[in-house]
């Protein structure tokens, strides 16, 4: 992937891996939009970033995004790479009934909605600009973790969703990336115990740019190998660990 004079629009961008790549991106001399759902945020974001752009939006919501799309197409006409970022993640069990049903669906309606959602809405400017689609998805894309159950399905789904787009896509000039991070140290995994391994942002920044940099279009970060290769040998295995190393997570009293 060409790395330098790119228009970035990276969604979920204000924090975490998002912010990350964001300044990265910057740093090597492109035009970066970021977006998130809280404005104040965005604005902190923009005081001390001052060259990023930040549009407030939020993927869950059709109309929002419409918007969303509108505006970039009109400011920036040259946008030629999409970064699927914005994404939630919350422990569940699953042995007792959710009263809330919409809150129980919210992971799916940004981490694989938001995806679809938003690619849909800017197909048009990316092919016509010969773009890049970076999705991110997950290490749990290949064994989930069951004290995150509907995060970790979410993972799987973006993870198939990115193999037929990037089918879909080959013809158009588009190329279509995955990037499969392990347990980065960001507030999604500040619950997580001690003894779950985690990288930091700066870490999974630079595999990810090294891997960008050498045309990769998955990328798997850290331990994602591990667990990919580990998944297809002994599958049994794999899906017992992440079991034990996260079922303390589980609220007490239900698992």
């Amino acid at each position: 992937m060409k790395l330098t004079g790119r228009t970035i629009l990276i969604t979920g961008g204000s924090a975490g891996i998002g912010l990350a790549f964001a300044l990265k991106f910057l740093e090597l001399g492109n035009e970066v939009i970021v977006t998130g759902r809280r404005q104040a945020v965005l604005d902190a974001v923009k005081a001390r970033h001052p060259k990023l752009h930040t549009i407030q939006g939020d993927v869950a919501d059709p109309a929002q995004v419409a918007a969303l799309a509108a505006r970039v197409k009109s400011e920036f006409p040259k946008l030629d790479v999409l970064m699927n970022n914005a994404g939630t993640g919350t422990i569940r069990s699953l042995r007792e009934p959710e009263s809330d049903l919409a809150a129980l669906t919210a992971e799916v309606e940004t981490n694989v909605g938001g995806v679809i959602r938003v690619t849909s809405a800017l197909i048009h400017i990316l092919t016509a600009n010969k773009g890049s689609v970076i999705n991110v998805s997950s290490m749990l894309a290949f064994a989930p973790v069951p004290a995150m159950p509907i995060y970790s399905a979410t993972k799987a789904a973006v993870h198939s969703y990115t193999q037929s787009l990037r089918f879909q896509l080959e013809e158009a000039g588009v190329e279509v990336i995955e990037l499969m991070p392990p347990a980065v140290r960001t507030d999604l995994t500040s619950e997580f115990p001690e003894e779950v391994s985690k990288i930091s942002t700066e870490e999974l920044v630079r595999q990810s740019f090294a891997a960008l940099k050498a045309g990769k279009l998955e990328i798997r970060p850290g331990q994602t190998n591990q667990v990919a290769f580990l998944r297809r040998l002994a599958p049994d295995f794999v899906n017992r660990q992440l079991w034990k190393a996260s079922r303390g997570m589980v609220p007490v009293g239900v698992a």
